[in-house]
């Protein structure tokens, strides 16, 4: 079993139980599979114009070869998703820092409740167990409870953390958070960020105003902004991928809580319309169910030959 099945395997069922019923008994591809597709595809939140996208290519494909059958099928399919999950900015599989950026600072933004404190705890957990010297910011101080949380990660994970009181000037916890980073020589920095979407003006000048001040300790920083989306919120995601770039330049993307819904499409989806890589997919709620992200393998889980056959 991959890394992936647990993650999408209700998205696999979901999608394969809708096109199964247009499949039995057929030894090709004809009008009746590709609207199963294309219903499973929307079903599982991918979104319409990404789908359209999916059964266009399929469409080209069965007029330019004539016939299709069933096991090409798998292949085209895998094929075309694996196409729209490739775009610019995508890492190497099991390399999505470049660490000889030092330190490699990362702003992490993303709404209350999509697993943001907890996703930057298990990256820095992870980052400790490779060897690397990790700081992380508390500069979500809307919320007393985030920069607790925050504390109790950094002290599961062991790594280093700077925080002030309640309501402090988020920019002000970054600016001592990189300062404090370069002192000790650390590799990898983590800024955690109050995530509010109602006041997207204030979340703007908030989270420029955090970039601008950590630039004064590092040029370049932040290297990395890091969004944190909910997979079960279905197209939820996609609004606030797209109010989350429009505040700021997000460079990546961690999904969560894949392995609890049926709404797996939303990552091709999101990634496709947003052209943002996805670095991480969490799969569970233990400390080692956040995976790097690897391209091949979340495509082979989601489409397999077992499933058309049966």
């Amino acid at each position: 079993m991959g890394i992936f099945d647990k993650g999408v395997k209700k998205t696999r069922e979901n999608l394969f139980q809708r096109i199964s019923r247009a499949v039995t008994g057929k030894s090709r591809v004809d009008d009746d599979v590709l609207d199963a597709i294309e219903e499973a595809l929307v079903a599982s939140d991918m979104g319409v114009d990404t789908t359209l996208k999916v059964i266009d290519n399929l469409e080209d494909r069965i007029r330019r070869d004539k016939y299709m059958s069933m096991d090409e099928l798998v292949d085209v399919l895998r094929d075309e998703i694996g196409k729209l999950l490739d775009v610019e900015g995508e890492t190497s599989p099991g390399q999505p820092f470049d660490f000889s950026k030092k330190p490699y600072v990362i702003l992490v933004v993303g709404v209350n409740g999509v697993g943001k404190t907890t996703t930057i705890g298990k990256i820095a957990s992870s980052l400790k167990a490779q060897g690397k010297k990790v700081v992380l910011g508390a500069a979500d101080t809307f919320r007393a409870a985030a920069v607790e949380q925050l504390q109790i990660w950094a002290d599961r994970a062991g790594v280093d953390i700077v925080r002030q009181k309640m309501g402090a000037d988020p920019a002000a916890v970054a600016y001592d958070t990189v300062s404090s980073a370069v002192a000790k020589g650390a590799d990898v920095v983590l800024i955690d960020t109050a995530g509010r979407l109602h006041n997207r003006i204030d979340l703007m000048n908030e989270l420029t105003k955090i970039r601008n001040v950590m630039r004064k300790v590092v040029p370049d920083a932040p290297h990395d902004v890091l969004l944190i989306l909910d997979a079960s919120t279905g197209q939820n995601a996609f609004q606030q991928a797209k109010e989350f770039s429009r505040a700021t330049d997000v460079t990546s993307l961690a999904v969560t809580k894949l392995d609890g819904t049926a709404k797996g499409g939303v990552v091709i989806g999101i990634v496709d319309q947003m052209k943002v890589p996805i670095k991480f997919i969490g799969i569970g709620e233990g400390i080692d169910d956040l995976k790097v992200f690897d391209k091949k393998e979340f495509v082979e889980s989601l489409f397999t030959r077992e499933d058309i056959g049966k």
